[in-house]
């Protein structure tokens, strides 16, 4: 039996709570592989014969491939265990913050500096806040019809 899960409309927000950990197990662990080096130059050599390694399922090998992160997310990932792919490319947090977001680092800096989104509008899904689906992705990356990646 699943437990209720008010938190399921939180606009914009994945909650990494058990049944997200079982379903992100081995996305997670090929992650933390990447703090050895001889497996961040193995992945960076040859991305998809690393990944095949890994019992991850397809859509989350293609998440990692296309550095889509907040597909990942939705597939199981912990951001702080992504944290891991982004570092192997050689980017910040902020930079991959941004990207979720379809922010440029810029603007997501700024918008953090400046307090971060508001909670109006983004209480619940389906109100009219600038977290909600119907305005991502929010930034110049996103407006101009690319997809910002880490």
């Amino acid at each position: 039996m699943s437990l209720e899960k008010p938190y399921l409309d939180v606009p914009g927000t994945t909650i990494f709570d058990a049944e997200q950990s079982r379903k992100g197990y081995h996305l997670n662990q090929f992650c933390m592989s990447l703090m050895q080096a001889a497996n961040r130059e193995r992945f960076k050599a040859n991305e998809r014969a690393y990944l095949d390694e890994w019992p991850m399922t397809e859509a989350q090998k293609q998440a990692v491939l296309a550095r889509d992160l907040n597909k990942c997310i939705s597939l199981g990932g912990n951001i702080y265990f992504l944290a891991k792919i982004g570092a192997t490319d050689g980017k910040s947090f902020q930079q991959m913050a941004g990207s979720m977001t379809g922010m440029t680092e810029e603007e997501y800096r700024d918008m953090m500096i400046h307090g971060g989104r508001s909670v109006e509008g983004n209480r619940r899904t389906g109100e009219d806040g600038d977290a909600q689906p119907q305005h991502q992705p929010q930034g110049k990356a996103g407006r101009s019809g690319q997809k910002a990646s880490i």
